[in-house]
């Protein structure tokens, strides 16, 4: 553990500090596998409703969940090596600053501490004791927004994506598949909801958001979106198929 790790476990407790690090998980997780699933099931039951046949569904199936997690690993990784650059390059610059200009990097620490309500000689005092301390952390978290030992990896994100969409994405692939013909679209329906509801109330405990909120969310945005492919399905299959 890094002294700025310490010194921020210190002050946070070691719980917020977990839940900070792990919010990067549930993006890419748990958001990746409820992406599989309104998406894959989006798709799935608008090609039931246009030509319900088992080959045209296993082939939606298949060729859905590898484009959809390939482009979820592809693009998750590209997103967070951006970000990650842009952090690193900022951060480069800032060690620049710290050894060009400390007296203007104090004083800007100051004006940032007395944004938080300390008293001018409060926030000088601070501000020469957390320089003192470790410089260039607290400009990056203050003046940056930035947390320098939490940057995060580029593969671990896009695998994760990758892997929970296709987990997400085999929930209504697989119930339409074998489901009987008469009840696979409302068996998907159902399936589809529950996965979503234990998405949603997974995603609000690990980040203690409201359970409420995140369950309302994640179903009625996923059933939405399969109504609207549905009836798009229907309609094609109906007048023009």
């Amino acid at each position: 553990m890094t002294k700025h790790e310490r010194h921020k476990e210190h002050y946070t407790g070691p719980d917020e500090v977990a839940i900070s690090s792990r919010m990067n998980w549930l993006r890419a997780g748990v958001l990746g596998a409820n992406d599989g699933i309104v998406s894959m099931a989006a798709l799935l039951v608008g090609v039931a409703a246009a030509a319900p046949s088992e080959g045209a569904l296993l082939t939606a199936g298949i060729a859905g969940i590898s484009a959809g997690a390939l482009s979820m690993g592809i693009g998750e990784y590209v997103s967070v090596s951006s970000q990650r650059d842009a952090e690193k390059a900022q951060i480069e610059r800032e060690k620049i600053w710290q050894d060009t200009r400390p007296e203007w990097e104090l004083q800007q620490l100051v004006e940032l501490n007395k944004k938080t309500g300390m008293s001018e000689e409060v926030a000088t005092v601070a501000a020469a004791e957390q320089m003192d301390h470790d410089a260039l952390a607290i400009h990056a978290l203050m003046h940056l927004g930035i947390d320098p030992d939490e940057f995060t990896n580029p593969w671990v994100a896009g695998f994760a994506s990758l892997v929970a969409f296709t987990v997400g994405g085999m929930i209504p692939t697989l119930t339409i598949l074998l489901a009987p013909e008469s009840w696979a679209i409302p068996a998907t329906f159902v399936a589809v909801i529950v996965a979503l509801a234990i998405t949603g109330l997974s995603s609000a405990r690990v980040a203690h958001s409201s359970k409420r909120k995140a369950l309302v969310r994640n179903v009625v945005g996923g059933t939405l979106a399969m109504l609207v492919t549905y009836g798009i399905g229907d309609l094609l299959g109906t007048h023009v198929l």
